[in-house]
């Protein structure tokens, strides 16, 4: 793994670029795995020594925990999950987008990888994620 601190990029790291990729059809977690990731990525705030920052919509993920609360303290985006509650149903979490940084894509990090790590604290990876269903789109609207 390449060093996130050095300012030049080798042969290999030139080619790595901030990937985001939109997931289709969405990934449900269901409600028992999403209540136990959640308490997981706040005992892993990267305000108290974690590498994770879950908030309402997102979840990011750093290369190494925060100086202090709200001061990154030098520390690198890897990459952020964005997710939604409440859908489809009132306690499962929908996973629509993932997005890894040119860091992150730097230490090898993938659309994959970064999932499992935040799923699996409820067991689960994004290859066997529940998938949202996708409805045909209603008719146009005609006069």
């Amino acid at each position: 793994m390449s060093d996130p601190s050095r300012h030049g990029a080798g042969a290999g790291e030139a080619a790595a670029a901030e990937i985001s990729e939109v997931i289709r059809p969405a990934a449900i977690v269901p409600e028992a795995a999403a209540r136990t990731i959640l308490v997981e990525l706040a005992l892993q705030d990267v305000g108290s020594g974690g590498l994770w920052r879950a908030q309402p919509s997102l979840w990011s993920r750093y290369d190494r925990p925060w100086g202090e609360a709200g001061d990154p303290a030098g520390s690198e985006l890897v990459g952020s999950i964005h997710i939604v509650h409440g859908t489809p149903t009132k306690y499962e979490i929908t996973i629509y987008r993932v997005t890894v940084s040119r860091i992150g894509s730097q230490l090898g990090w993938s659309v994959e990888s970064l999932c499992d790590e935040a799923l699996g604290h409820g067991d689960l990876r994004l290859q066997d994620c529940p998938r949202a269903v996708l409805s045909t789109p209603p008719a146009p609207f005609r006069f």
